[in-house]
């Protein structure tokens, strides 16, 4: 039995193919038509799932699509109809596009895929819900899902169990965790739905001076977790922008405008809403732990990728284990409906050991065979030296080693918006030029942010105050105290960005400026060719962590396939590239003809 999972329409839209329970398939449009976070619906996704299994639309079962249009659009109506008359601009821009197209889903994916079956329909939160229990170890758990807005929902909690997952509480629109933090990624000038990742990275950097100020204006925050926002400060509702003139009043003046400079009052705000967000969730998750009795824990939704939030969740203690899904956002609906429909529609068994997720590394997208990479680099005359599969652990730890930028393009492609280890850009750790260089020079984006370590499994611990996996490069742990550096008295006294270039550690490229990293634990039997490097990394130099980012550039989706990866590699200062089995170095290869102003081809987030 097979069944099609869709999300779109928001953001991250995304398909996913689930055969007799397991997933097969899954890709975010966005890695096909390079538009970042690409909202229009999944027809390239869609096609690729199939293709996977080798059959058209005619062998597709059920179709489930993650939110509720009607609901949806209930709470969209509701809301510009509290407000009236304030929202015109908007009410005018979003209703024709409900009325015309979106609340007739149903007919619209039977269009777009030429498909008369049964159509599911979850509700948003479910879907998320879904997409964090089903594929967990976990045959029993609660799970927390947290996000901007679903149909009404913006979070919600329960236990999911055997082959059920079931909803014990939520908060509703306008009160969201996911929306708070987007208003303050907007005020600091980055885009919303995009941006939030440079919010948090950028938090370490400042002081926590507004936390009070936002706990006392914005957010009535109870000990449970549950909140409600003073919308006097939002504009979210009804307007073209999240905030308004009071916001700016309360944080002295207007917007940081995208692309300034930054100040110190950006960093002091990230670091703020990041203190507050961290706050809610530790508390939501203690009352989480509380109402359901459950030891382990399963988060999706956007906030889910708030990888400093999880990794306090998981010291405090409150849970044994922590469980993430890699694509917490809108794109792991599409997921979480598919598997909604087969386990607590179908009600199909579902049996868990404890150990193994179901995500299989989050491998689940194209990958391309040695004969397809050798005849695209053949048929455009493109130099290259052929690896044996034995020879590319050595020769990459050894590139490496000497301070060359590696674009890795290996097997399946990563569901989700990180790098595991398929479409990554690689380097060593221990050089303490390496953050500098691939922020400038091969990512063309903002110097503060940092880079994640990729580190053996078995070796974690050793570097790292984290004991628990972290496959999915969903969790931030402190650098482990026998690797720092002490610093000296005048580096202690640097403030802001001043601590950028500051060693830390013995792996300084992946040491953020709190002494934190967003690790990515990585064991053989899922991306055995990417241990085995490590592993030789290891062996040959004493060290088993080396710098993991993804393979794109700024304002760029990871990229897919060979061609995505050659011109990403040409289009930068990356030394090599390692297709499968096929070694590009940059200076064999003659300059790209006629390309492209490509740093104005993508929309900068």
């Amino acid at each position: 039995m097979t069944i099609l999972g869709i999300s779109a329409f928001y953001h991250d839209s995304a398909a996913c193919l689930v055969r007799d329970g397991k997933v097969i398939a899954a890709a975010q449009e966005e890695r096909f038509t390079r538009k970042k976070h690409d909202a229009s619906f999944p027809q390239y996704a869609v096609a690729y799932c199939l293709r996977e299994v080798g059959s058209g639309v005619a062998g597709v079962d059920f179709v489930a699509f993650y939110e509720k249009p009607f609901l949806k659009f209930d709470r969209i109506l509701h809301t510009y109809l509290a407000c009236v008359p304030a929202g015109i601009q908007s009410f005018l821009k979003a209703i024709p596009l409900w009325i015309k197209e979106r609340i007739w889903m149903k007919e619209l994916i039977r269009k777009e895929l030429n498909y008369d079956g049964k159509i599911f329909f979850p509700e948003h939160h479910e879907s998320h819900a879904a997409s964090a229990f089903f594929p967990s170890p976990f045959q029993e758990t609660a799970f927390l899902t947290v996000d901007g807005v679903g149909e009404w929902t913006t979070t919600s909690f329960g236990v999911g169990r055997d082959n059920r997952i079931e909803i014990y509480g939520e908060l509703h629109f306008p009160h969201s965790l996911g929306l708070l933090y987007s208003a303050f990624t907007y005020f600091t000038g980055f885009k919303v739905n995009s941006g939030e990742y440079k919010l948090m990275g950028l938090a370490p950097y400042g002081q926590p001076k507004y936390v009070d100020a936002i706990l006392k204006e914005l957010v009535d925050l109870k000990e449970d977790g549950s909140f409600r926002l003073n919308m006097g400060y939002f504009d979210y509702c009804v307007g073209l922008t999240m905030t308004n003139g009071k916001f700016e009043r309360l944080f002295g003046g207007p917007p940081r405008t995208p692309e300034s400079k930054l100040t110190q009052r950006d960093m002091d705000l990230a670091r703020s809403i990041q203190e507050v967000t961290e706050e809610i969730l530790f508390r939501m998750a203690r009352h989480v732990r509380k109402e359901t009795g459950q030891r382990n824990l399963c988060l999706a939704g956007g906030v889910a990728l708030n990888c400093v939030a999880n990794g306090r969740i998981l010291r405090e203690g409150l849970f044994d284990r922590i469980w993430i899904q890699p694509a917490a956002g809108d794109a792991g609906g599409a997921l979480g409906a598919a598997l909604f429909v087969w386990h607590q529609c179908l009600e199909k068994p579902r049996q868990a050991d404890a150990k193994k997720d179901f995500q299989q590394g989050s491998y689940l997208g194209p990958s391309f065979s040695k004969e397809e990479i050798r005849r695209y680099l053949t048929t455009q005359g493109i130099p290259f030296l052929e690896l044996a599969d034995e020879e590319i652990p050595e020769k990459i730890a050894d590139l490496m080693a000497a301070e060359n930028v590696i674009g890795w393009f290996q097997g399946r492609m990563e569901f989700g918006p990180r790098a595991l280890g398929a479409r990554s850009i690689i380097g060593d750790a221990r050089s303490p030029r390496m953050q500098e260089v691939m922020n400038l020079k091969i990512k063309f984006r903002e110097s503060f942010r940092p880079f994640a370590p990729s580190v053996l499994r078995e070796r974690v611990s050793d570097y790292f105050e984290l004991t628990e996996e972290s496959p999915y490069m969903l969790l931030v742990a402190p650098v482990a105290g026998s690797i720092r550096r002490e610093m000296t008295a005048g580096e202690q006294r640097l403030f802001g960005l001043e601590k950028l270039l500051t060693i830390r550690s013995a792996i300084p490229a992946v040491t953020h400026v709190d002494y934190s990293a967003r690790v990515q634990t990585v064991r053989e039997e899922d991306n055995p060719l990417y241990y085995r490097t490590i592993k030789k990394f290891e062996e040959k130099y004493g060290c088993p962590v080396i710098i993991n980012t993804s393979f794109n550039v700024r304002g760029e989706p990871i990229v897919c396939t060979p061609e995505h990866a050659y011109l990403c590699f040409m289009r930068t200062n990356m030394d090599f590239l390692l297709l499968q089995n096929f070694l590009l170095e940059k200076k064999d290869q003659k300059p790209l003809d006629k390309d492209i102003d490509w740093l104005k081809e993508f929309e900068l987030d």
